[in-house]
């Protein structure tokens, strides 16, 4: 009984893999067809997680917390609103408030990492003093200074050194990292469709 129970899903993983793969290379409409049955699983899952989340935090609002209820009346105000918006209601609810409320607050928390990872730095190079704690420091000041409205030819100066920085070491870092997460998803996906990685069997 246990080695049926671990064949069925380890022959759907390697089918669904190699009909993914063939979909991919050869036969486009099978593709298609897998991505639109991916699609729909995602949205169950997405529907199933925000019941899940609506019963957890309940059960904390009648302990009292304060953070879960306004958690749940964000959440119903966004359902509510992306329903009266969709039967003509009101129109244009959850752009409003995803302009208003959501985007301040995404740009208010990009500000302060910002200067956490200056701060963060700096606490770096009092414990351990080395020259990759300085140079990641020297490397943040002369991006904010870059980003920051100098006079003359000092605004010029530091936005071709912050420009330079980005285009030369960010965007080949990025591109190192991207990379390794192709190569590492690969791999992955070669393990499973030989049956020696089975991750839905934890």
């Amino acid at each position: 009984m246990s080695q049926i129970r671990n064949f069925v899903p380890l022959t759907l993983a390697i089918l669904f893999g190699v009909l993914a793969l063939i979909g991919l290379l050869l036969l486009p409409p099978i593709a298609r067809l897998l991505t639109s049955w991916v699609s729909f699983l995602s949205a169950i899952a997405l529907l199933i997680g925000i019941l899940n989340l609506l019963n957890v935090h309940t059960r904390r609002i009648l302990k009292g917390n304060a953070y879960s209820s306004a958690l749940v009346v964000s959440l119903l105000a966004m359902i509510l609103l992306g329903v009266t918006d969709w039967v003509g209601v009101t129109e244009g609810g959850v752009s409003t408030l995803f302009e208003y409320v959501q985007a301040p607050l995404e740009a208010a928390v990009a500000s302060m990492l910002a200067f956490f990872l200056l701060f963060s730095g700096a606490r770096v190079l009092q414990k351990r003093k080395s020259w990759w704690a300085l140079l990641f420091i020297v490397s943040v000041i002369l991006f904010l200074l870059g980003k920051t409205p100098l006079p003359g030819f000092l605004s010029d100066l530091f936005i071709g050194v912050s420009d330079f920085l980005t285009m030369v070491f960010v965007s080949s870092g990025i591109r190192g990292i991207l990379i390794g997460i192709a190569l590492g998803a690969m791999i992955v996906t070669l393990r499973v469709l030989m049956g020696t990685d089975r991750p839905y069997d934890r």
